[in-house]
């Protein structure tokens, strides 16, 4: 701590006894020159999004709202899948106050992620990041429209890495950013964003009862996301055809066969003709091992499914009567 008297002595004579010199003010300040640095540099690429619901899930002609943000300058917006699920009519609203009509590029469910359009060009883009460097405790930046507000800003730090969170679909989103920002009704499918403004995170989720907790799926995962929609209009994942169930096994059966957990998959049943029939493989198996990687659930197989695809083939270690078979499946395409 520098003395009252040392910084009178540094000052120009003019410096009254406690009064703040001008890098104590600096330091105060940097925080919110942090801030509104990344919101000055990523807001304009932050939009509103106004949906009309049509489904029978909702009630035909209700509206809901979402945030979302432009990734590209000729009208790709990437938002949340439940934002714009059962969607009627989707107008975007930018933040100099231009409305756009929207379509729906494709969505994906098991990412809670969805990509759509505007018919516009030369708008501002978000510069996405390398969510794989983040550290826990890093500031961050959560822009959105909660409540209808638009643009509205909240800040934190992560407070986690590499959480799991369950998507409305079942399937499991990995490395998951955990984060202390306030989330509210109409901040999902805005950034999040580090204090140099890249995008690191699409904010999807709060815990209603918990008060600074909040999630975004990884900007890394978004990435490929957004590529698989914009070419494909869907995501690219592997089916093996099987229904399967976490199941344990005796410690004899782990030590016996050099198991590192305690559980494995088990084959339940099969689809007639799907790729697991076809490869041999038959209900009751216990599949421990994909491509080297060890499965000790469901959720493990679904992990590799899920990956952008390395190869036609995937080598599939099962128990069968306790004797180990390897078998060679070409999955299908979802």
């Amino acid at each position: 701590m520098i003395s009252l008297v040392h910084q009178s002595a540094r000052g120009n004579g003019t410096d009254s006894p406690g009064a703040p010199h001008d890098d104590d003010r600096y330091l105060l300040d940097a925080y919110s020159r942090a801030v509104v640095g990344v919101v000055e540099q990523v807001g304009p690429a932050v939009v509103g999004i106004r949906v009309t619901m049509k489904t029978a899930v909702h009630r035909p002609g209700a509206e809901g709202a979402g945030s979302g943000m432009i990734v590209a300058p000729d009208g790709f917006i990437l938002t949340n899948n439940h934002v714009v699920q059962g969607a009627g009519n989707l107008t975007v609203s930018l933040t100099e106050g231009n409305e756009f009509s929207a379509t729906v590029v494709g969505t994906d469910p098991a990412t809670d992620l969805a990509v759509i359009r505007v018919g516009a060009a030369g708008i501002p883009a978000a510069r996405l990041g390398d969510s794989d460097t983040l550290r826990v405790g890093q500031l961050v930046i959560a822009i959105g429209n909660p409540l209808g507000f638009q643009n509205t800003v909240s800040t934190g730090v992560i407070s986690a890495l590499g959480r799991s969170l369950r998507s409305q679909s079942g399937r499991l989103i990995e490395n998951v950013i955990q984060t202390d920002v306030s989330l509210n009704p109409g901040n999902s499918g805005g950034p999040l964003v580090d204090s140099r403004g890249h995008v690191i995170g699409i904010n999807t989720a709060m815990i209603s009862m918990a008060q600074g907790i909040s999630f975004a799926v990884p900007v890394n995962t978004a990435r490929w996301v957004v590529g698989e929609l914009i070419n494909r209009g869907k995501v690219r994942r592997h089916l093996l055809g099987i229904v399967g169930r976490s199941r344990p096994i005796g410690r004899r059966i782990q030590r016996h066969f050099d198991l590192s957990s305690g559980t494995v998959v088990e084959v339940v049943s099969i689809e007639k003709n799907g790729p697991a029939y076809r490869a041999g493989l038959q209900s009751g198996d216990l599949i421990i091992c994909i491509n080297d990687v060890g499965i000790t659930g469901v959720d493990d197989i679904h992990r590799i499914l899920s990956v952008s695809p390395q190869g036609p083939t995937l080598a599939i270690t099962v128990l069968r009567r306790l004797k180990q078979l390897e078998i060679s499946l070409v999955p299908d395409e979802a």
